[in-house]
């Protein structure tokens, strides 16, 4: 499979980052989103995030412009998806919500175009009978901030083709990531299944009153050398995020799951971490 064209859904601030950093590679590009208002923005955030790169010197004004030559906003999902090689959605973790777009994308694109979701929570299964052909679906999971991260996961799960699996791999090798290929589908795939065992116990000893938040992201920090604190990072990813995936889990099981109160109250606050300038930390406005 040779891709060289690539649309991606949502234009938050994943999705356009996912976007901007396959520009750079150089692929060429659109990015799509339901609300016309991100799209302003995101055209906003390009043209300050690129006119930054120069300013510090990290990109020529030659390279800048091929970037801005094959990062191309588009303002319907048609002209989006027209003879695209990759999608890659990237949009609120609602399953019913993405099931309408898979059925969408998959009406609109060619039978040889491999969908792909972002999603760091539902596998791709979820959604292999909204698309025309499942052996062309996978996970293709970037991390925050998706320029930055180097590590992408690739799941494949038992409705994916080998094919599939190599040529996403080889994607985002392409575009300077570090990828890891799961054969198999798992709840949480590689880095965020080792992550809740973190957060878990560490949730564990907050709301047991051992110790303050704060004092495990010094302790990970400063005794483990983990760049950022599990509440921390829980602030800089979304509380919000986080009460969703134990909301669902206690919905599933039946069962409260570890932290859940503790993530609560600052859910129902409306605390939901830096992006809201408020959660385990407290944080200034723009």
């Amino acid at each position: 499979m040779n891709i060289k064209k690539v649309c991606v859904i949502g234009g938050g601030l994943m999705g356009r980052q996912i976007a901007l950093n396959t520009a750079i590679y150089p692929y060429e590009v659109t990015i799509f989103d339901a609300n016309p208002a991100v799209l302003e923005d995101v055209a906003k955030w390009e043209d300050s995030y690129l006119a930054g790169r120069i300013a510090k010197g990290r990109m020529t004004e030659e390279q800048v412009a091929g970037i801005r030559s094959r990062f191309t906003i588009c303002s319907t999902l048609e002209e989006a998806c027209k003879d695209v090689d990759l999608v890659i959605e990237a949009i609120v973790e609602r399953k019913d919500i993405k099931s309408m777009v898979f059925k969408q994308v998959d009406a609109l694109v060619r039978p040889d175009t491999i969908i792909a979701t972002n999603s760091s929570r539902m596998v791709s299964s979820t959604f292999k009978n909204d698309v025309s052909h499942p052996e062309r679906l996978a996970n293709l999971h970037y991390f925050n901030p998706a320029l930055v991260m180097k590590l992408v996961e690739v799941v494949q799960g038992d409705h994916c083709s080998e094919e599939t699996a190599q040529a996403l791999y080889d994607f985002a090798a392409n575009t300077g990531k570090d990828p890891v290929w799961m054969k198999k589908e798992l709840d949480g795939f590689v880095a965020n299944r080792i992550l809740q065992a973190i957060y878990t116990e560490a949730r564990w000893m907050v709301e047991q009153g051992y110790c303050t938040p704060q004092e495990v992201d010094i302790a990970c920090e400063k005794g483990l050398n983990h760049p950022m604190g599990p509440f921390r990072l829980n602030d800089l990813t979304g509380l919000d995020l986080a009460y969703d995936i134990l909301q669902r889990k206690y919905d599933e099981s039946g069962e409260k799951p570890i932290g859940y109160d503790l993530i609560k109250s600052y859910y129902d606050k409306g605390w939901f971490g830096k992006k809201a300038g408020r959660g385990f930390y407290e944080y200034e406005s723009k």
